[in-house]
């Protein structure tokens, strides 16, 4: 929605004459992959994602090399539309440079939407409150409820700095959907907001459970994981036979077992993945980091305790010793 809110404003044209192939959109290789969807759907073509490097030593986006490539992609005639700073990546818990990268991306007039669906419900916690640095300067910001926040699928929360922008691009008011409230501004049309016409009720849930956990209790729950989660990352440090694939990102740890010379083990790593989740007391998926697989150990049930973490620990180390590592 807020790709195409991009389009509307980057050219007051594109709803009458659609897009004309100059449109560019910056992301990174571990940005959510609905990012390039959203590319494909508003039918712009791979040819208009641009994949900006990571800065050196991490898995975020280098706000240098985004200055760069809007620069260049702007002398050769094409036009920045949108930049997408994420803030705590699905697949590693990345956290790019929100303020430097809306910076940059302002020198061209290029949206920028910050994707912070997992972690940035952490900023609850005045501690975690720098995830959000630089978010003053985006034009919209997402982050999900039904991820680390209680609430039941689906419940996600988007803002947007100018109201006007959803309706800009995506009204359309037939005869027999005008009324008088309508009308007159009285009321707003979230069917102007978003693609479908109708919109379900997901206030009520997260409602209830601000008022049923309440603020401190939505706290203290994150700040369990993330310590259940930093616990589990020194046992890896500590752990021959164990690496971490990436630095730990709040709740989130990535994991690989590695060979006696300490080289990623895919095999071994892909093995251990499986045996756990078989056992049915944890689930683990995995992703890519550096060209090899890692475990991701997402910590943010509920009802996820110490105990569980330790039962998680011992199989993974039982998974190793079956693996030869």
């Amino acid at each position: 929605m807020v790709l195409l809110a991009a389009l509307q404003r980057s050219n007051p044209g594109w709803r009458e004459h659609g897009v004309d192939g100059t449109e560019t959109v910056y992301v990174t290789a571990e940005t959510h992959s609905s990012l390039a969807k959203a590319v494909r759907v508003a039918g712009l073509g791979a040819r208009a994602l641009r994949i900006v490097p990571f800065a050196h030593g991490t898995l975020a986006m280098s706000a240098d090399a985004l200055t760069g490539m809007l620069a260049k992609d702007a002398a050769a005639g094409k036009t920045p539309v949108m930049v997408c700073p994420t803030v705590g990546t699905t697949g590693t818990g990345a956290v790019d440079p929100v303020r430097d990268i809306a910076v940059a991306a302002r020198e061209h007039d290029a949206w920028v939407h910050v994707d912070a669906a997992w972690a940035g419900v952490a900023a609850l916690c005045p501690e975690f409150r720098w995830l959000l640095d630089g978010v003053d300067l985006a034009d919209s910001f997402c982050t999900d409820a039904h991820k680390w926040l209680y609430t039941a699928f689906d419940a996600s929360f988007l803002w947007v700095r100018d109201a006007r922008a959803l309706p800009a691009a995506l009204s359309i008011t037939p005869e027999y959907l005008r009324n008088a409230a309508t009308d007159s501004g009285e009321v707003i049309d979230y069917r102007d907001w978003q693609l479908p016409l109708g919109r379900r009720m997901r206030a009520l849930k997260i409602w209830s459970v601000l008022h049923g956990a309440g603020l401190q209790g939505l706290r203290e729950s994150i700040r369990g994981h993330v310590a259940m989660a930093g616990a589990l990352a020194s046992r890896i440090d500590d752990e021959p036979g164990f690496a971490l694939a990436t630095l730990p990102s709040l709740a989130l740890v990535c994991l690989h077992l590695v060979d006696r010379d300490d080289h990623p083990d895919d095999a071994a790593t892909r093995a251990a993945m499986e045996a756990v989740n078989a056992e049915g007391h944890s689930f683990l998926t995995h992703t890519s980091v550096n060209g090899h697989i890692a475990i991701r150990v997402a910590v943010g049930s509920p009802t996820t305790l110490p105990d569980h973490i330790d039962t998680l620990w011992e199989s993974l180390r039982n998974a190793a010793r079956h693996s030869g590592v």
